[in-house]
This record gives structure tokens, C-alpha cells and sequence, in this order.
């Protein structure tokens, strides 16, 4: 197939890193333009970024010589030159909502990591396992925007990927009616390692600001429903959620707690866990994991440095699957943060939306 040109805003920063990666020999989607601020823009790729690479690759090759675009002065000629771009910028909200629908009604789809329009009831906040469905809001949010090609859609937070994916076949199956999550967040969540933030060492955060609520309140959106042209979130199941950081480079788990609505057993959970396929399996989408959730029967796993990078980080981890006390039952999550629960996430979402015909060539 011909390669859609892709941009990447956002470029220098870790996740804008991450995408500059994912982009090398993807089989449908080739690096043509990046932007970022005007601090970095007349740059070429290496220049801006060679003290500060993050990533345990080395800088593409593809990327070395594009020379950054001013986002905010040079709009117009970065998007000239890209049939969708992705968006990863270090900004306060208001500002990324603004540059985004600026870069939306320019005609050019953006798919985002960013966090400040997951609650716009018309933007859809997808993981192609989960919610698919969502993506048929952006035909009323073109409708807002005045656009015939141009939306927006973003993922949801790193965090969620870490036990979403395991709560959702249950509450299809079973219903869920709360749940209780603890998560114990990497350092890359942050945009930082061990280099830049040498506090982490031997330590442990147990606040990450605006975390827990996100971990609460997103998984609603994601269960929600279209109606009258926007997504109402869900009402169950009850979510509340405890947040820590914790000296890991990458990678992010959650132990779990879960009542159901209906009886089940723990042999059945699993099976329904390793038979569990979503869209992006149907569509054999270039990142999706051929399995999306692995069980690992051993007590000891899933542990962050051996299965983090599950089948190129796509994949959820999980295990310590038993019965509770006080809830009816308890489990252990793992994702990638800045694989399936960031960049990668994006770039998969992305290509759901190629597949779906939400993004044509321009």
C-alpha cells in the first residue's frame, strides 16, 4: 500500500521521541514532517535532540535531518505536507485544546497522546480493543469543527492500560459493580529516568497529581455510550483508585480488586481472559499483539522488567488471579507506559482509523 506522510508535533519530548521511533519501517506510515516549539524550531531532528535522546535506540536515520516546524508560526507548511499528524506537546491544556482544533480545521487529522480534550463529549478516547464503536463520533465533532477531513481523537491515560483491558471483558460477560486499583507508575509516566531524576532512586512517590482522578473517572468515557452526537459516560462501575510512583524506567501495574455482578469462577475468568480478541485482532492492525491479554499462572509474574515488552509492548500482562475477602476477587496488571499505554497506543489507534476509513490519503 502507499505510506500515509505522517508529523509527529511534539517531537523533542519523550513521547515525541517514542513516536519518531515508531515510525522507522512501519509498513504503512512514513515519518515526513515533525514541529515543536519556536525554542527548537530551524533545527535539524539531531541537532535538537541528540544531547537529550531518551529512548534505548538510536535516533532514526529518517528523522536525523528534518528540520523542525514552528507549530504556532509555520502551521500552515507543516500540515501541507502530511496526511494526519500525531501530538505529544508539553502544554497546559487550554493551549493544547487550541492548537489541536487549530491543526483539525486546517484538514488534518490528529491523533493524540495529550489529556486535554478526553473529556470533549465529541472527541473519541479509543483503545481499539474496547471501544471502537466510539470512533463514529467523529462525523459530529467534523460537524463542530466546520471540517470535512480534519477531528480529532486521543487515547486514554498510560495508566488505564494496566487493568481497563482486564476489567473489560468481565463487564461484558459478568458486570462489574466496583472496583478498587492501586497503581505503581514507572518513571518514563513522568516524561523522566533515572538520569534526570536521580530522587527516584531507592524511593517511592505515593501522589502523581490529577492521576487518581483520571484513573477513576476515564474508564467511564470509555464505556460510555454515543447519544445526540457526543459520548455519555458510563455510570458503573465504581472506580476508585490509589497512585504511586516507583523507581521502575518503564512499565506500570496495578493490583486490582473486583466485584462482579453476576457468579463466576477463576478458571473461567482466565479463559475468558485468554480467548478475549477486540477489533484491532480482527483487523490484524500492524501493532496489535496477536494476543491482547497474556495470563501467567506462575505467582511471581507478571513482573515489570520480564513481560513490560510483551509482544512489542503491546500486550497487557496479567496474573495472581484468586478470590477476596472483601471484594470478589484480585488480580495483578502490567502494560508497556509508553508503549501500548502512550506513543504506541496512538500509533495504533491510528492505524484503527485507517482501516476504518477515517483517514483518507490526502
Amino acid at each position: 500500500m502507499k505510506k500515509y506522510k505522517v508529523g509527529v508535533v511534539g517531537c523533542t519530548g519523550m513521547v515525541g521521541q517514542r513516536f519518531i521511533t515508531l515510525m522507522e519501517n512501519h509498513p504503512w506510515f512514513q515519518l515526513t514532517a515533525i514541529a515543536a516549539s519556536a525554542r527548537s524550531a530551524g533545527k535539524t531532528y539531531e541537532a535538537a535532540v541528540s544531547k537529550r535522546w531518551k529512548m534505548d535506540t538510536p535516533i532514526p536515520e529518517e528523522a536525523k535531518n528534518l528540520v523542525i516546524f514552528d507549530i504556532d508560526a509555520q502551521l500552515d507548511a507543516f500540515v501541507s505536507e502530511i496526511d494526519f499528524t500525531f501530538c505529544a506537546v508539553d502544554m497546559d491544556k487550554e493551549a493544547t485544546r487550541t492548537l489541536e482544533e487549530r491543526i483539525a480545521q486546517k484538514e488534518c487529522p490528529v491523533v493524540s497522546n495529550n489529556s486535554a480534550h478526553r473529556f470533549t463529549p465529541d472527541v473519541p478516547m479509543v483503545v481499539p480493543e474496547i471501544n471502537p464503536e466510539h470512533i463514529k463520533v467523529i462525523e459530529y465533532q467534523k460537524q463542530r469543527l466546520g471540517t470535512q477531513r480534519g477531528f480529532i481523537a486521543v487515547k486514554s491515560n498510560c495508566s488505564l492500560q494496566s487493568y481497563v483491558p482486564a476489567l473489560h471483558p468481565l463487564r461484558e460477560k459478568f458486570g462489574v459493580n466496583k472496583a478498587l486499583v492501586c497503581t505503581y507508575q514507572a518513571i518514563s509516566g513522568a516524561g523522566k529516568n533515572f538520569e534526570t531524576w536521580p530522587e527516584m532512586m531507592d524511593n517511592v512517590i505515593p501522589y502523581i497529581g490529577g492521576e487518581e482522578e483520571k484513573s477513576e473517572q476515564e474508564p467511564m468515557k470509555m464505556w460510555g455510550t454515543i447519544e445526540n452526537g457526543v459520548i455519555v459516560p458510563a455510570t458503573t462501575p465504581n472506580i476508585t483508585a490509589q497512585c504511586l510512583r516507583v523507581p521502575v524506567s518503564n512499565g506500570h501495574m496495578a493490583a486490582v480488586f473486583v466485584s462482579l455482578d453476576q457468579k463466576t469462577s477463576v478458571d473461567e475468568i482466565k479463559a475468558l481472559w485468554q480467548n478475549y480478541k477486540g477489533r484491532a485482532q480482527e483487523l490484524d492492525l500492524p501493532s496489535a499483539p496477536k494476543q491482547f491479554l497474556h495470563y501467567f499462572e506462575d505467582p511471581s509474574y507478571p513482573q515489570t522488567r520480564l513481560q513490560r515488552d510483551l509482544e512489542g509492548g503491546m500486550a497487557i500482562s496479567l496474573g495472581r488471579l484468586r478470590s477476596d475477602s472483601q471484594y470478589d476477587y484480585k488480580f495483578v496488571g502490567l502494560s508497556h507506559n509508553t508503549l501500548r499505554g502512550a506513543a504506541g497506543g496512538s500509533v495504533l489507534l491510528a492505524e484503527f482509523l485507517v482501516a476504518e476509513g477515517y483517514i483518507p490519503y490526502k
